[in-house]
């Protein structure tokens, strides 16, 4: 009976302290810097003592002591003592910690980086590659594969004396393995931890503390802005050439803060924290969350820090498209990236049993399924069946047969898995209305091919009404100089800017569908646990892509011009993208054909050669981003969590947030009928020259621009002008909104501003 009794109370015990260690969650607190005791040598023996006094508190409980991107502190904490810490005065905010999701070699040549740039105030490509060799881009990403040939340092020159970071040591990677290419590599996993329950006594994370990447993102992003030359690159024999990062020469920094189960917002903080200390020039992210207010987001606020310090940085706009107001990132002092098709395809088709041929993508290379026409199924009747969700297909009804899958829910390459499991021998994988026309080409495990909503609907149509569907999956390798491209991805997220509607968003879009880069040997293409495929290559798609192509090119502008600010960077990007595709029409969406918007493509694609000399450019100063922060109605403490700076009033703000010196416009008229903003130009051209503009807009809306001619006698001259938006009596156009442009030119130059008009909020 005793010995019952203990177990009981053993049982009961390891219960409660589970439930203990369960109940910690990582926290973010807010600290007033300047409140640090003079008792305390360092504002980490502060944040130190202020957990040991709360009760029951771990010595371990501490995570991270920002000391660049945040005044504050990461630490491990239940409710209850999250609670005490907010009653302290010195506390300014206690946030539950963040999770933030990854969005997931014909570039250079499309971008036209392969030709000679001859652009760049009398230099060549060249010199502009030697320059490059001092540039650092970090990347925020899920770690790196080292021992790929992108990151080799041939002809590389001694780091940069400037560099201060380091290669961690792990049990599966070595400092060694850095070189004069890949200069950096380290983990940030503490969020991770204690996510997955690490904090505790009884749970061990599954990936062990290490720049490695397990995943494959972060060496595909990595390489991708400045990746070196690797000749005959390719993924299973699909776009074989030779593969190349947009900034070749530069420096590759990696910081790993994706984990399995996400990217944890105080791992990304403490990261670009790391970063900024190491001496990046550029910060890569490719991840992102929903939107948020500026002080509630961890990326936005390790951003600031870093455009202060003359760092530029990118990120992915997210993959929620085609869908409105789905952008993340979107604070004007970070570049945010869309995404677009190249001029690439790998085209496969579905013969059906009515001899009609439809047309599709596929990366699928395997043997296929040779020329006799199989069965073809579609179960309608049953949404997860027909969405191939895992377990939903029945073999007694697909063995033998191809198998018509609707996207959506789950992975694509998933799909095909589910078909395979369950017997089938190939897959049709058909867009419904959310994807439109665009079309991802993917390295399925079983011959699949994918298709568009309307041959998706005329394939369904024929299942249903022929007695005895038959089809037949045929391969068609690579195509070149695919028209129209580029497109706008159906995927990439769109405006308007529901955290700042006054800024326009995305900023541009750059190649972001079926682009080749470099990949970890620890996963297969597919990413899918039973894919085998060991490649050194891979073929992906989302803003996740895109984005780093704009890093990239950054480090180039950054070369070019190191006295430019990462505004006036962002600003050379933006004016001079182009809006029209290779056949010289506007811009399409790849959603459903129709013409493309900025709240889609922004000011543009990018075009690498303009940018580098765009005549003139819209600067931002920190005191500007600062009147900025404090016309958006936050809190002085709200706006000081941004911002890092003890003596913030506030006294300078702008009466709309729309005033800032922002390289695009987005009008949002309200209960106004007259907006009105002025907007100052900085000369980075030729002395005496001379711009007029032009302007572009819609009938409901009257423009005015006063000067209409601005002339400037030096380099660096600075001119204003403002521009008067009138909403014109008699329109009522409330549920829509409408585009136009604002254009400065001469006979070398267009500066090229997008503007959005909308009456109401959404």
């Amino acid at each position: 009976m005793a010995s019952m009794a203990s177990t009981f109370f053993l049982s009961f015990f390891f219960l409660v302290l589970c439930l203990t260690v369960t109940a910690k969650k990582t926290y973010i607190v807010h600290m007033k810097h300047q409140d640090k005791p003079l008792s305390f040598e360092t504002h980490h023996d502060w944040y130190s003592s202020s957990l040991e006094s709360l009760s029951a508190t771990p010595a371990d409980s501490l995570l991270y002591s920002y000391t660049t991107t945040f005044n504050g502190f990461a630490a491990s904490l239940d409710p209850e003592q999250a609670e005490s810490l907010i009653k302290s005065d010195s506390v300014l905010g206690v946030y539950e910690d963040t999770v933030y999701t990854l969005h997931t070699t014909r570039t250079p040549q499309f971008l036209g980086l392969d030709a000679d740039f001859g652009l760049w105030a009398g230099h060549n490509a060249q010199q502009l590659e030697q320059a490059s060799r001092d540039v650092i881009i970090g990347v925020l990403d899920t770690g790196v594969w080292p021992e790929s040939k992108s990151f080799d340092d041939s002809d590389m020159p001694e780091i940069p004396s400037k560099w201060r970071g380091e290669c961690e040591s792990a049990p599966d990677f070595s400092p060694k393995l850095c070189n004069k290419k890949l200069i950096g590599a380290r983990s940030f996993s503490k969020g991770y931890h204690m996510s997955t329950g690490g904090g505790g006594i009884y749970k061990k994370p599954r990936e062990i503390e290490s720049p490695r990447d397990k995943d494959g993102h972060g060496t595909h992003t990595a390489s991708t802005a400045a990746g070196s030359h690797v000749a005959n690159a390719n993924l299973l024999g699909y776009a074989s050439g030779t593969a190349r990062g947009m900034a070749t020469h530069a420096r590759v920094a990696t910081y790993k803060v994706c984990w399995e189960t996400g990217c944890f917002g105080s791992d990304i903080l403490a990261g670009m924290d790391r970063a900024i200390q190491d001496g990046v020039d550029v910060l890569s992210l490719s991840l992102g969350g929903g939107s948020a207010p500026y002080y509630r987001d961890t990326i936005a606020i390790g951003a600031f820090t870093a455009m202060e310090k003359g760092i530029f940085v990118s990120c992915s706009a997210g993959n929620s498209g085609p869908t409105k107001a789905t952008l993340a990132n979107v604070p004007p002092w970070i570049m945010t990236v869309g995404a677009g098709t190249l001029d690439r395809d790998f085209p496969a088709y579905a013969v059906l049993g009515n001899k009609i041929h439809y047309n599709g993508v596929s990366l699928y290379s395997g043997q296929g399924m040779g020329k006799k026409p199989v069965g073809l199924v579609y179960d309608n009747g049953n949404i997860s069946s027909n969405l191939c969700l895992p377990g939903s297909l029945d073999p007694a009804l697909v063995r033998g047969k191809v198998v018509i899958c609707d996207r959506g829910t789950n992975a694509r390459v998933e799909k095909g898995a589910v078909v395979l499991d369950a017997g089938g021998v190939g897959m049709i994988l058909a867009n419904t209305p959310v994807s439109g026309e665009e079309l991802v080409a993917d390295s399925h495990l079983l011959p699949g091919v994918a298709v568009g909503r309307k041959v998706g609907d005329l394939i369904r149509e024929y299942v249903r009404s022929d007695p005895n569907p038959t089809a037949v999956l045929v391969f068609g390798g690579t195509v070149l100089n695919v028209r129209p491209s580029p497109v706008v991805a159906a995927f990439s997220s769109r405006g308007p800017n529901t955290v700042t509607p006054q800024i326009l968003k995305p900023d541009v879009i750059g190649p972001g569908v079926n682009i080749l880069a470099a990949w970890s040997e620890a996963i297969g293409p597919t990413g899918l646990p039973k894919d085998t495929r060991k490649t050194k290559f891979n073929i992906m798609s989302g803003t996740s892509m895109s984005c780093p192509h704009i890093s990239g090119l950054a480090a180039l502008l950054k070369a070019a011009h190191p006295e430019w600010s990462p505004s006036a960077i962002k600003s050379a990007l933006i004016t001079t993208a182009y809006t029209q595709d290779n056949t010289n029409s506007s811009l399409r969406d790849d959603a459903d054909g129709s013409l493309s918007n900025p709240w889609a493509h922004g000011a543009g694609h990018v075009d690498p050669q303009k940018a580098l000399s765009p005549g003139l450019v819209y600067d931002i100063s920190t005191e500007e981003y600062i009147a900025f922060l404090c016309s958006l109605g936050y809190t002085i403490d709200h706006v000081n969590m941004i911002v890092k700076r003890p003596n913030i009033t506030c006294s300078r703000k702008f009466n709309d947030p729309g005033e800032l010196n922002y390289p695009s416009f987005s009008v949002f008229f309200g209960d106004k009928r007259v907006v009105r903003y002025t907007r100052e130009l900085t000369n980075v051209g030729p002395a005496r020259s001379i711009y007029n503009v032009t302007l572009n807009g819609p009938s409901t809306v009257g423009i005015s621009v006063r000067p209409r001619t601005l002339t400037f006698r030096s380099v660096g001259e600075k001119k204003r002008y403002t521009v008067t938006f009138v909403a014109k009596r008699g329109t009522s156009p409330m549920s829509r909104s409408e585009f136009g442009s604002i254009v400065w030119g001469n006979a070398q130059n267009e500066v090229k501003s997008p503007v959005s008009f909308s009456w109401t909020l959404l």
